[in-house]
């Protein structure tokens, strides 16, 4: 993180520790590089003020964006959850003191896979604005509080800085290419529930029940497990590709409701396992449906 004066000197330089930009860290890594001048943590938790966690609710040093309500999605022409305006998510970071030699590590609470969606979806907006230098702590809040790390009474005031960014177009697909994938064959990989997968329920958001022809199916909750607060190692992303047919290196699109459970198919595809031709449609299902032309499938209804 830069002081004010500094962040105006901004380069496309590598963080000290670019080496370690992993997808996943662990808590002991964060405690062992807290306080290191071109890391940022950020605390993407909602709603901590309803929690029983003591004077000291934050890790020491984190500025704080929750997720819910910072501003990482917005609605956009009726779909709600999209990628907001690239100026005003942008704003956001800066805000946050984020410059483009920071190493950023987003903090969710880790209880569950959904939650856990946070975390991927903030980190999938970074490496779609050329932010390569992100993480997630793996397990989040409750790896880091086990692991008996500093905290502190207050999230840290952080200085606005300047970040610039260089979209990713490859790593969100739009509903264009979404119809496109549909005519070529590309797989696409439905993160929901099941229930929702085979058409037996729905979201709110989403005008009808069912998915996109042909999808498969890998539910977000498979990739995390809320016993143990840890993301699924690559062998076990690498298993449960492979079970719906999904080759190695193979293009896939995720996608869900509202790109949330997307990402973490995303994120394990994509980061955990290294498939580089994965991307994900931020619409999803509530854009797609959103034109009664466009074709839906029912599995209960086969």
């Amino acid at each position: 993180m830069r002081s004010a004066i500094l962040a105006l000197a901004v380069t496309f330089a590598a963080p000290a520790f670019a080496e370690e930009a992993r997808p996943l860290v662990e808590a002991e890594w964060l405690k062992v590089n807290a306080g290191n001048d071109d890391l940022v943590i950020l605390d993407i938790r909602d709603n901590v003020e309803d929690y029983d966690l003591g004077d000291e609710p934050y890790i020491a040093g984190a500025v704080a964006a929750p997720y819910g309500s910072a501003g990482w999605r917005t609605e956009v022409d009726g779909v709600p959850g999209m990628l907001p305006p690239i100026e005003q998510v942008t704003d956001l970071i800066q805000s946050l003191g984020i410059d483009n030699d920071d190493h950023v590590v987003i903090v969710p609470w880790g209880t569950d896979s959904s939650e856990f969606g946070g975390a991927t979806r903030v980190y999938w907006t970074f490496k779609y604005l050329g932010h390569d230098a992100v993480s997630i702590l793996d397990g989040g809040w409750r790896q880091y509080d086990a692991a008996g790390g500093e905290r502190a009474t207050e999230p840290l005031e952080p200085q606005p800085a300047e970040f610039t960014y260089e979209l990713q177009e490859d790593l969100l697909a739009t509903t264009e290419e979404v119809a496109a994938a549909l005519e070529n064959g590309v797989v696409l990989v439905d993160g929901r529930p099941v229930e929702q997968y085979e058409g037996k329920s729905k979201s709110p958001v989403v005008r009808t029940e069912g998915t996109l022809p042909g999808a498969v199916n890998l539910k977000h909750s498979d990739f995390y497990s809320a016993e143990h607060a840890l993301f699924a190692e690559p062998e076990t992303v690498r298993a449960l590709a492979e079970a719906v047919g999904l080759a190695e290196g193979e293009e896939n699109i995720a996608f869900c409701n509202t790109g949330h459970w997307a990402s973490i198919a995303w994120f394990g595809l994509s980061e955990v396992l290294g498939n580089k031709k994965t991307s994900m449609y931020d619409g999803s299902m509530t854009e797609w449906t959103s034109d009664p032309s466009r074709p839906v499938e029912n599995h209960s209804r086969s």
